[in-house]
């Protein structure tokens, strides 16, 4: 009887440690092809956390008078870009890369004022004073930083673009551009026009 009992605890103990393990926060390092990868979380209940509320839906009202001729919001604290249409049937969801810094960054009420497939990329004076080793500029193709599609926005210089490097995604990795998987950005292309209102906060 007392050799039943033992195996009873033991089986519980062993389930409640089993579960405890599960629960716990993991060292959350991967890998690509054995490499480690640049970035690595520590916390990995962290990064849920900061997932979720980076990735929150959004309502229009608190940032547009209106949804004429579609919205798009670029939140950059979370590194999302969100997007209405006029008759607020469509919203859509994307994750971004945003400007390195803050001194990259602009906020504020914008517009597209075209949209370009196959875009050129030419480094601005600023990015060329930084960095005199950069070509002044790359055609449409794999190498080209704007990706597949480029929507030009009302201040100079600044785009909401593509990128083939996808490892930017998520991350301060633009010189104050707002990038976006191809694939999202095609889609983005297709839903907006030029006059789309667009607001960076």
């Amino acid at each position: 009887m007392s050799d039943q009992k033992f195996n009873l605890s033991s089986r519980r103990a062993f389930l409640a440690g089993s579960a405890a393990m599960l629960a716990s926060p993991a060292l959350a390092q991967s890998s690509v092809n054995g490499a480690e990868t640049t970035e690595t979380e520590r916390d990995l209940t962290e990064t849920v956390r900061r997932n979720i509320s980076s990735f929150r839906t959004l309502d229009w009202r608190p940032y547009f008078s209106d949804t004429k001729n579609g919205a798009v919001l670029v939140d950059i604290d979370s590194r999302a870009v969100h997007y209405w249409s006029e008759d607020e049937s469509i919203y859509k969801l994307y994750p971004s890369s945003v400007p390195l810094t803050a001194e990259l960054t602009r906020r504020g009420r914008t517009s597209v004022v075209q949209k370009v497939t196959g875009p050129t990329w030419r480094p601005t004076p600023s990015m060329l004073e930084r960095n005199p080793e950069w070509p002044a500029v790359i055609g449409p193709g794999p190498d080209n930083p704007l990706g597949t599609h480029a929507l030009y926005l009302s201040w100079t210089y600044y785009r909401i673009h593509g990128t083939h490097d996808t490892r930017k995604i998520g991350r301060r990795s633009s010189n104050g551009c707002i990038g976006l998987y191809n694939e999202h950005i095609a889609e983005l292309f297709e839903l907006t026009n030029v006059g789309t209102q667009v607001l960076l906060i």
